[in-house]
């Protein structure tokens, strides 16, 4: 693993100028020349490695293009150059990390799809319906009507409505059974 330091607090080493022979004041660490050689020979191999961790080669493309981008930005606190290759190789492995977990949180996080919508004829449809069998309903006797809202409209079993409405549990056959047949019949009618 490389080693970075964080930017030296002391005075910089002091480097001679090669092309004057007058020594200028230039920070230990990669120099940009240094990255560039590093990215002619090394590109292809660090998009090699990005191909293995990721699936697409955008993708792959994009955090090469990412990790020369950050080594970039601190080159001057990778003490040794020759290091500068294992810090970018760290630095694809972890982007291409980041990009996965975006990728699975992404696939976690999408809606589900919408149910395909019903047309406005069936709607209509629909509404109709329901207004006839709450038309028949109001047409039933009031402890037919109770059985089957409580019955099959609040989901009670049989038991439940009888304590409910305070009858036994053959009335509340009795009941939901000559009710069923009535709503039968009078749907019938309208249809």
């Amino acid at each position: 693993m490389p080693v970075i330091a964080p930017m030296p607090a002391a005075r910089p080493a002091r480097i001679p100028n090669q092309r004057d022979g007058v020594d200028d004041t230039v920070a230990a660490g990669t120099t940009v020349d240094h990255l560039t050689e590093t990215y002619r020979a090394h590109y292809r191999s660090l998009l090699g490695l990005a191909a293995l961790l990721l699936d697409d080669t955008a993708s792959c493309e994009d955090v090469v293009q990412e990790a020369f981008i950050r080594v970039h930005s601190a080159r001057k606190r990778v003490r040794d150059p020759e290091k500068t290759l294992a810090y970018l190789r760290q630095t694809v492995v972890n982007l291409s990390r980041s990009a996965l977990r975006r990728r699975i949180l992404g696939l976690k996080l999408l809606s589900k799809p919408m149910p395909d919508m019903a047309s406005a004829e069936e709607g209509a449809y629909d509404q109709l319906e329901r207004d006839s069998l709450i038309k028949a309903m109001k047409g039933l006797q009031r402890r037919q009507r109770e059985v089957l809202v409580l019955r099959y409209f609040a989901d009670m079993t049989e038991a439940q409505v009888a304590e409910s409405l305070g009858i036994s549990l053959g009335s509340v056959k009795a009941y939901g059974s000559r009710g069923i047949a009535a709503l039968r019949i009078a749907m019938e009618a309208t249809a």
